[in-house]
């Protein structure tokens, strides 16, 4: 009782500090289209009553659940051999495990790790795995909506994605601190969630998260698993809804290009998409040198699982060899310690990878809005303007791809969000969760409702 007591306090001080030092006011009233509401969530939306009951109701981990989350082996990802032909999202295995993050195990919510069956780009059968997580709210789970969250999750490397992030391992990883305040929100809407971890987290091999249509089978095949999942309890009928960010915006942008074709039974309402790649030769080009150079030599790196013939490493001089080899075995907090590095200084051609010739069709295989086009109705909100260190992608792309899809006959809702360094010193608390993409979870979940 005294752990939880003070594990109470403690949340409530992280709430107040939290306000404070954002420096939260009041939002400006937003300006949505009708009927979709899209403004800023207020501290108290956040730190909801479920999301509070959380806290009252969890417990601080042992030390050695502790060391486990971070070092120890799980043999759930141990995978079975496939003979080839299953079908894509066939649950192989689930297991429930305990929520834990940054040493705090919230109450509440039931959990389960599952390992299910996608596809490559070829056709050909792989292995993926991902969590399912639901609240427990006394709510029947054959009622709930399902949303399939992409996180920003742009790590090549093993053990760095969702399933490890959220059973206590991966500590420091941006992607997972930057879900914290939409899952809040989506679990007091009372939402289940299923999140990819686009392959098998613990294979050594490194993964392909930037490629957009491989990404999006592994999340689409992900919600079919959880479907199957018995324990879980979910109605495949279910309105379900796919919420995409950053680097996890491009899977979440071809899953739902791909959904009408692709996993037709999937009941499909709305999509997200918050400050993705919409075309990967521009970000190379706009990011290149930036802040977010060591994501740019990254992306690559994640792309080439999937399109071997790209041949990096032949391409690569001694300096770039060396720092593939790295980046290979990484999470993506490490990419963060190259910025403004000049990639082309890493090729021996000396020239800008958005330019070498064998990469171009991978470019454009990858370049949203150009194939198919979602059914269903689509919000999509990033930077307004590049006008912030935040601004990696170019500002002009996400409204290139509204009008794209609007021309396939997708209804889009095109909301910009304020990255204006301005907003950053005099409103840090709208900045940060506009970032995260906070203000769309209200309209997602009214959407599905």
């Amino acid at each position: 009782m005294r752990r939880r007591l003070q594990l109470v306090k403690a949340t409530a001080l992280a709430v107040v500090a939290t306000v404070a030092v954002l420096g939260w006011t009041a939002p400006a009233s937003a300006q949505p289209g009708p009927d979709v509401p899209i403004d800023t969530p207020m501290p108290d939306e956040v730190f909801n009553g479920y999301v509070l009951g959380t806290f009252r109701d969890g417990a601080i981990a042992s030390p050695q659940e502790i060391v486990d989350g971070v070092f120890a082996y799980d043999t759930f990802y141990d995978e079975p051999p496939l003979r080839g032909d299953e079908a894509p999202g066939t649950l192989l295995k689930a297991k429930p495990f305990d929520v834990l993050f940054t040493g705090v195990k919230p109450g509440n919510v039931s959990a389960w790790k599952v390992m299910y069956v996608t596809e490559n780009l070829d056709g050909t059968r792989d292995i993926s795995t991902g969590v399912v997580m639901i609240p427990e709210d006394g709510r029947d789970n054959a009622t709930r909506s399902v949303v399939a969250y992409q996180e920003a999750n742009d790590s090549v490397g093993p053990r760095c994605h969702p399933s490890t992030q959220w059973s206590g391992g991966a500590l420091g990883e941006a992607s997972a601190w930057s879900a914290l305040g939409p899952l809040a929100l989506m679990f007091g809407e009372g939402l289940a969630v299923v999140i990819s971890d686009v392959g098998n987290d613990a294979d050594p091999a490194p993964h392909g998260v930037f490629a957009g249509k491989y990404a999006a089978k592994a999340l689409l095949n992900g919600v079919r698993a959880a479907f199957a999942l018995e324990d879980a309890g979910l109605n495949p009928d279910a309105p379900l809804g796919i919420f995409g960010i950053a680097g996890g915006g491009v899977g979440g942008a071809f899953a739902a290009e791909l959904q009408p074709e692709y996993a037709p039974e999937l009941n499909l309402k709305a999509t997200v998409l918050e400050g993705m790649v919409v075309d990967q030769r521009n970000f190379i080009r706009f990011a290149g040198g930036s802040l977010a150079s060591g994501f740019v030599f990254a992306t690559l790196l994640g792309l080439e699982p999937q399109y071997p013939e790209m041949r990096i490493d032949e391409k690569l001089n001694p300096a770039g060899k060396a720092m593939a080899d790295l980046w290979r075995t990484q999470c993506q907090v490490t990419y963060f310690l190259t910025p403004f590095l000049p990639i082309n200084a890493l090729f021996t051609s000396g020239e800008n990878p958005a330019d070498i010739a064998e990469f171009q069709h991978v470019y454009e295989d990858n370049k949203l809005g150009v194939g198919g086009a979602p059914d269903s109705k689509v919000l999509i909100t990033s930077c307004a303007a590049d006008d912030s260190f935040m601004s990696v992608v170019p500002a002009q792309d996400s409204r290139d791809l509204a009008d794209r899809y609007r021309a396939k006959g997708t209804e889009v809702v095109y909301h910009p969000t304020d990255c204006n360094m301005g907003l950053f010193f005099t409103n840090l608390y709208r900045w940060g969760t506009d970032l995260f993409g906070m203000q769309t979870v209200d309209w997602l979940a009214n959407e599905l409702s």
